[in-house]
Formats: C-alpha cells, structure tokens, sequence
C-alpha cells in the first residue's frame, strides 16, 4: 500500500509541477510554447479550467503526502 501511494505521490508531484509551468504569468510562460497563441492561452476559460485542474492536483498531492505521513 505504501509503494502504491509513494507512486502516486511522485506522479502527482510531476504533474503539478507541469501544470504550474503551463500557466501563463506576466510572460507567455510555457503554454504557448505547447500550442498556445496569445489569443488563445489567455483565454479566460482556458486559464480557468488549468486553475480549477492545478488546484486539484494540489489538494490531492496534499492528502497523499499526509497520508504517506501516518502510514510510515
């Protein structure tokens, strides 16, 4: 159980870390680098959706590792 928990603790952990670097900040950031126009990538809903997906992932990062905590 906890290697199963260890695995999805990295995986989100990566995924998160994706996520942060495809939102677009004062620069264009990495989402237009992956198909993104300026159009485009700061579309409101686009930039919503990847708020709402990277806050989710958070939340679970953060119940897996305090999980992880008690389990070990």
């Amino acid at each position: 159980m906890t290697y199963v928990l260890v695995a999805l603790d990295t995986i989100l952990g990566l995924g998160l870390l994706l996520l942060i670097f495809l939102h677009s900040g004062k620069d264009a950031g990495l989402s237009t680098t992956f198909g993104g126009t300026g159009a485009f990538g700061g579309s409101g809903v686009v930039q919503k959706n990847l708020d709402r997906l990277t806050v989710g992932c958070a939340v679970a990062f953060f119940i897996i590792s305090i999980a992880l905590v008690y389990l070990v």
